[in-house]
């Protein structure tokens, strides 16, 4: 009888192991970013320059204080910088296998040669606009509180100011984020200018996005 198939089934072990790789793949990924920021920490730190971790790694950090397993997985590695401190930072990051680049404005060291941007640190300048059109420039390095490993984590407010001004997608996210473990909350509305009070409310009124 004609079937109306012209290839042989899959083979359910095949789908297995590729399942088994993918699986390994996506550890892979998550090792690399965590890699990555512990590397580029302890540099700087043992190089004596002031830094603090920012964006979705700075999210995760204060939420996995309340529910590790509510922390979410990002391949961006972000850190705050003094630009003065700059050249000594790439010092530090060379000397730990990053390769110094930029491009589009944008300032980054890559995780070595052939390495993609996306497999890098990216910089954010401290007390500067990380976009022209943005209202506020970001914090200074020194809001940051240490935490585990000795890693400088951007102070929750400051962090919260941050998200609020670029206010992308991904950056509402991580407010809800931190609104899920009950780290934000809306008398920190209070604290905020005008604008960014008003989008800390918007988000907290809808908490499911």
């Amino acid at each position: 009888m004609n079937t109306g198939y012209s290839r042989p089934l899959p083979d359910p072990t095949a789908t297995l192991y590729a399942g088994e790789d993918t699986l390994q793949r996506m550890v892979n990924a998550v090792e690399k970013v965590r890699d990555r920021l512990k590397r580029s920490t302890k540099a700087l730190e043992e190089a004596g320059v002031p830094y603090a971790v920012v964006g979705g790694n700075a999210v995760a950090a204060w939420v996995s204080e309340v529910d590790e397993s509510a922390a979410r997985n990002t391949q961006d590695v972000d850190i705050l910088l003094r630009r003065e401190d700059l050249e000594k930072a790439t010092v530090a990051l060379e000397k730990v296998g990053f390769i110094h680049k930029t491009g589009a404005g944008i300032t980054m060291f890559v995780d070595g040669p052939g390495a993609k941007a996306r497999d890098a640190v990216h910089v954010i300048f401290a007390n500067e606009k990380v976009r022209p059109e943005y209202e506020f420039p970001a914090p200074d390095v020194a809001s940051s509180v240490i935490k585990s490993n000795n890693m400088r984590i951007l102070a929750l407010e400051d962090l919260v100011r941050m998200k609020l001004t670029s206010n992308r997608d991904k950056d509402r996210t991580h407010m809800r984020d931190l609104i899920s473990v009950g780290i934000l909350r809306p008398v920190l509305a209070s604290t905020l200018p005008p604008g960014l009070s008003i989008r800390l409310l918007s988000i907290l009124a809808t908490p499911e996005g």
